[in-house]
């Protein structure tokens, strides 16, 4: 499995070096190419969603039920645990991003709202903070 991203890497460093080459001489195409790129993916992403939310065959019902994190929803968990720590960490991301640069504009013209600037962008971070905790939380019930 190593060895595969071993390839897959430059494999994309070299495809998205192509896509920024063609996109200087024609656009559109690089335009059409990614809209059709996206909707493959959306479908993928939906289907894949179906086939999860879909419930299986119906057992007997006799069997012991499956140690914690090894049935079906141990996967849905730890899927989920890292979708809200993906989600969470890119809009502190951005937010940081936006009261960081308001935060050092102000403090250029104004160096004593220093204590304002930083309690708002401490708030940017507490949305990381909060996807962790979600994370740790369905990791737990996993």
């Amino acid at each position: 499995m190593n060895a595969l991203w071993l390839v897959a890497v430059p494999a994309v460093a070299v495809v998205a070096w192509a896509v920024r080459r063609t996109a200087i001489r024609r656009p559109r195409l690089v335009t059409r190419a990614l809209l059709v790129v996206n909707a493959v993916l959306f479908a993928a992403a939906t289907s894949a969603a179906v086939l999860a939310l879909t419930p299986g065959p119906a057992g007997a019902g006799t069997t012991a039920p499956a140690p914690a994190g090894t049935g079906s929803a141990g996967w849905a968990a730890l899927l989920g645990a890292a979708i809200a720590v993906a989600g969470s960490s890119i809009g502190a991301a951005i937010a940081v991003a936006y009261t960081g640069a308001a935060a050092l504009a102000a403090l250029s013209e104004r160096p004593e709202l220093f204590g304002r600037a930083m309690v708002v962008v401490g708030l940017a971070e507490g949305i990381a903070i909060y996807g962790l905790i979600v994370a740790i939380i369905l990791i737990g019930r996993a």
